[in-house]
């Protein structure tokens, strides 16, 4: 498959709630050779009652031998929506592994994770890896071990960006050849995609930093502030970059932008859209001509730092809670209020694309 067919499908794939029949495609063409002749359906009055307030039901939708020999099964697994996805990993880990040590003759699993009311999902790998031991008794005995829960996962849908599956998971499709379990499980071991995180990281700090020296550079007004209040352009990157990654975790919590229902009511902590930022950016809350001066400073030092009745926050039109911390506070208390940092819109458009 061509690179961009790949990219295409692997975007049609996971920048969408789960489809079953979209999946179906993908891992068609991922592994080139799937057998989807036995496959089951299994409700929960047959799972074990250890896992059965956690998964609805599940269906072994093919499964797929690699060239070597090693097999693997292709599940969807549906679960109850108070443990979807980001709670109980490692459950759901546990019961893919109780559902291998079943069928002795399966090495791995490839399992989609969804629920129908959330528009996001999970796509992980879990392997069994044995290992022998000695035991104090002097006897040699046999050691399970699992994939990591976190490492194998990829969390995918419409609130989730696709870059590390798209990155990992491409050349696979463009392969000729059938894929390997260890060319599979590469795919999911993101610790190549961590480190390649960390330098872009460090790139968009560098890059931000170069913004905030022109940005003094021709204002002589900002510099002055800037001298006055011993701040360097280092140390406001790194801190400003820091806002920003502390963002997307409360973004994930559903804790930015949470508004109100038809009747004009407060909806609850945990109902605010995955994508916030996103759409702060994008201008789809309010419109802005500069993100920083006229969007992330009113959002870090009027809305987090201060704090309001029931978190409402009447600019953005929405609840954003209040952080007693000194992350949202202007460094050094300088006039951010009097001061316009234009910073180039542009630096966040690709910070935004790495996160």
């Amino acid at each position: 498959m061509e690179r961009g067919a790949a990219v295409h499908l692997i975007d049609q794939t996971f920048d969408q709630p789960f489809n079953r029949n979209i999946f179906t495609l993908f891992m068609r063409n991922l592994l080139g050779d799937i057998d989807e002749s036995k496959g089951f359906g299994v409700g929960r009055a047959q799972i074990k009652k250890a896992f059965s307030e956690h998964i609805v039901s599940y269906r072994r939708l093919a499964s797929y031998t690699d060239p070597e020999g090693e097999t693997l099964d292709i599940l969807i697994v549906k679960l109850e929506r108070q443990t979807a996805l980001d709670r109980a990993r490692t459950m759901q880990r546990n019961f893919v592994a109780d559902y291998l040590k079943q069928r002795g003759e399966k090495d791995a699993a490839l399992v989609a994770y969804f629920h129908p009311d959330v528009v996001d999902w999970r796509f992980s790998f879990v392997k069994m890896e044995y290992s022998s031991e000695l035991a104090e008794n002097g006897k040699i005995r046999v050691k399970e071990e699992l994939t990591p829960a976190r490492r194998y996962s990829f969390l995918v849908g419409v609130n989730e960006p696709n870059h590390t599956a798209r990155t990992q998971l491409v050349p696979l499709l463009q392969s000729d050849k059938k894929a390997t379990l260890y060319q599979i499980e590469q795919a999911f071991n993101i610790e190549s995609v961590t480190k390649e995180f960390f330098g872009k990281y460090k790139q968009l700090f560098l890059d931000l930093k170069d913004d905030l020296d022109a940005v003094l550079e021709r204002d002589a007004k900002i510099q002055t502030e800037f001298t006055e209040k011993n701040i360097s352009t280092a140390n406001f990157a790194k801190k400003l970059l820091g806002q920003i990654v502390f963002l997307y975790f409360l973004q994930k919590k559903g804790w930015l932008g949470v508004g109100k229902d038809k009747a004009g009511n407060l909806k609850p902590w945990g109902s605010g859209p995955k994508n916030f930022l996103k759409e702060l950016f994008e201008g789809k809350i309010i419109s802005y001509n500069h993100f920083f001066n006229d969007i992330l400073e009113p959002l870090f030092y009027e809305a987090l730092a201060v704090e309001h009745d029931n978190s409402f926050y009447s600019r953005f039109n929405c609840r954003i809670p209040f952080l007693n911390g000194g992350l949202f506070e202007p460094m050094q208390g300088y006039n951010w209020q009097e001061t316009d940092i234009h910073i180039d819109n542009g630096v966040f458009a690709e910070i935004f694309s790495v996160f």
